[in-house]
């Protein structure tokens, strides 16, 4: 076997040049189909992830993060919190210091040289033995599949080496890959047999753009073992900066070779139409206008298993926003488990103008391999739209990034996702909340922590958009109690809106007096003061909004919320509920979602309301898991709010199944 040892005391082997088929049938839909690549010229690739000691020779301050969060510990455990600039820096460094051209693989380079001429899912077979693997358990069920010494599980070379020479091929670190993520193609050509002639040298870029996301191989030393699989692929933001991802190199020619095909655009960008919008006054007329609820989202009626339109049983989050087009445009994740990063997508619909329902969903937005929990849309009143995602490490909602991208173009095309800091963690988890201030700043919220209490984070920007920061950062956390001060939002999934003295929020837990929780800041969000306010506990299953309506008489506040906590399918009606008052004056008690508004920024809520009306009509809720029964005194009982209104003074409520549409006037009518 060829080996060398370079400058800085990296191992390389030499890997021959041959062909393979790439891709897994049955798997992810990312792994297929299956097709022949050639490699056309043989390599040197490093026998280990790049190690502590070896990107300290290039970046000797990275040595101050040693043993960051409990692991890469040692001079020979891999290195992490690399982005893919980082990595490729190194490369550029090491070319300089050598004279050879170093940098990273291909993702084809990549899982040819893991395989080392096997077929099977992992180059041991179709399972990976115990020898192979650190914390990498076979389900979500199991903690930990190896016994938890304490010890590094970054260190390089424990596993034994497959046929080529390489080291941790499975697990230890997913490692950065050259390419831009794109859809795997068939090659374009066949011998005269019949045979598919093999792709050569492929690397997954596509013309004139850039992509958002680059590959990443191999696994993590947490990840079940199913992603360590020789064929699995994930990708990442190219400045993201994880405790998952590390890299190794290899020496090897430039890349040169066809770029992929630009896939075809999703159903949500054909055929938008880019003319301006003249919007009516029917919204802001006294009479009230109250519209029967409608799905927003349709499964395609063609398709047998939904599933293969990127429709999963699990449809949550909701962001809704008006296009200068006039088309609402809705947003939301779908997911087969919450706790999943292959099946988790971001779908969006439209709702044209005259249409009687909405789109088919379709593909929106998705980093493959990541979970990504949490959306928002904003107009931003300036020709732009504006989309912030939250984007995982793996599978939760932990440890996020927050990415940021714009449309034009009434939302048919987007720029490329920046990233909103490159370090996971908290802070992140993007909340169906952007609002413009009157000084023309920018706030997005975030929820800071993962769990039901703990706050929300309020991210600012300056400059419309291009920079960003969260003024709670590293601040201590809050006591959410009645008087007391912080620089979070109390509650997480909050909402919040100027007012002519400050900010005002609300949130979901922390609740103050068994009420839930009052924000205000007089400081534009660095800092926040707690009370109760007067609305009624949410919890699980529910969230809030809070918005102004700015294209209404008076520009009141308008609330809506949930008279009682979700029950769970088993339990009884709750017995507390909300006092409303009919057309004829009397009060009667109601239960579920209901509306409240404010004519004097929020010191006092009038027109207390279920949004709902007489009808009897069954609907369903909660992504279709769960159905209500609407009438005089009930409500959606539960449901993730999001909310916009249009300039013709329309009010939009997206629930977690559902689209609401009325006018103020109707907010200010009484019960029916």
């Amino acid at each position: 076997m060829d080996q060398i040892c370079n400058s800085i005391g990296m191992k390389l082997v030499k890997i021959p040049a041959g062909t393979f088929h790439m891709g897994e049938f049955g798997t992810s839909r990312n792994e297929m189909p299956v097709h022949p690549v050639e490699i056309s010229n043989e390599f040197m690739m490093a026998h280990t992830p790049v190690t502590n000691k070896q990107w300290e020779q290039f970046k000797p301050e990275a040595k101050q993060r040693r043993g960051e969060m409990g692991i890469s510990e040692e001079d020979d455990s891999a290195v992490i919190f690399v982005s893919w600039h980082d990595a490729m820096a190194f490369c550029k460094w090491l070319s300089e210091k050598e004279g050879k051209t170093y940098r990273l693989p291909t993702e084809a380079e990549w899982e040819y040289a893991c395989r080392a001429g096997t077929s099977s899912a992992y180059w041991t077979g179709e399972s990976l033995p115990r020898e192979h693997r650190r914390d990498n358990p076979d389900s979500r069920d199991i903690n930990r599949s190896v016994s938890d010494d304490g010890s590094d599980p970054l260190v390089v070379k424990i596993s034994p080496a497959n046929p080529w020479g390489l080291h941790d091929m499975h697990g230890v670190v997913e490692e950065w890959c050259m390419d831009w993520f794109g859809p795997y193609e068939l090659p374009a050509r066949r011998t005269l047999e019949g045979s598919l002639v093999p792709v050569k040298d492929p690397i997954g870029r596509q013309p004139g753009h850039q992509g958002t996301w680059k590959v990443t191989r191999g696994g993590s030393y947490e990840a079940l073992v199913k992603h360590l699989r020789s064929a699995s692929r994930m990708a990442q933001h190219p400045d993201s900066k994880s405790r998952f991802i590390g890299f190794r190199v290899v020496q090897a020619k430039p890349v040169v070779s066809e770029p992929l095909n630009p896939s075809p655009p999703p159903g949500n960008a054909m055929n938008v139409n880019q003319s301006r919008w003249k919007w009516g006054n029917d919204g802001r007329e006294d009479k009230p206008i109250w519209n029967k609820p409608r799905p927003f989202i349709n499964p395609p009626p063609t398709l047998p298993n939904a599933r293969e339109y990127h429709l999963y049983p699990h449809n949550h989050c909701p962001a809704i926003t008006y296009c200068d087009n006039g088309d609402l445009l809705a947003a939301w994740f779908s997911c087969i488990s919450e706790h999943d990063r292959d099946s988790f997508v971001i779908l969006a619909s439209r709702l044209v103008p005259g249409a009687k329902s909405w789109q088919s969903p379709s593909l929106f937005y998705k980093c493959p391999g990541r979970n990504m929990t949490g959306t928002a849309l904003f107009n931003a009143g300036d020709g732009r739209l504006l989309h912030f995602n939250g984007n995982d490490e793996a599978t939760s909602w932990n440890s996020m990034i927050m990415t940021m991208r714009e449309s034009t173009d009434n939302g048919m095309t987007w720029s490329r996702a920046r990233s909103i800091g490159s370090q996971h963690g908290f802070r992140n988890q993007v909340i169906a909340c952007t609002r413009r201030l009157s000084n023309g700043k920018l706030v997005q919220l975030c929820d800071a922590v993962p769990s039901f209490h703990g706050g929300t984070a309020t991210w600012i920007s300056d400059d419309n958009g291009k920079s960003w920061h969260d003024p709670g950062v590293g601040k201590s956390y809050p006591s959410f109690k009645e008087g007391t001060t912080g620089a979070w939002i109390a509650g997480i999934h909050a909402n919040v809106v100027e007012t002519p003295k400050g900010l005002l929020a609300f949130g979901r837990g922390n609740y103050i007096n068994e009420r839930t929780p009052r924000s205000f800041s007089t400081d534009g969000g660095e800092t926040w003061e707690y009370s109760a306010s007067p609305f009624p506990t949410i919890s699980g299953g529910q969230r809030l909004v809070l918005i102004r309506l700015e294209y209404s008489p008076g520009t009141p506040l308008a609330l809506f919320s949930f008279t009682n906590p979700r029950r769970k399918d088993d339990e009884p009606l709750p017995e507390d509920g909300m006092e409303f008052k009919d057309a004829s004056g009397e009060t009667r008690k109601g239960f579920g979602l209901f509306s409240t508004l404010s004519f004097d920024h929020g010191a006092t809520w009038k027109h207390q309301k279920l949004v709902s009306d007489s009808s009897g009509d069954i609907y369903p809720c909660m992504d279709y898991r769960m159905s209500f029964k609407m009438d005089g005194t009930h409500s959606e009982p539960s449901g993730y709010l999001a909310a916009c209104q249009t300039p013709d003074g329309m009010i939009h409520l997206l629930s977690s199944a559902l689209h609401y549409s009325f006018n103020l006037a109707w907010l200010k009518a009484p019960l029916e």
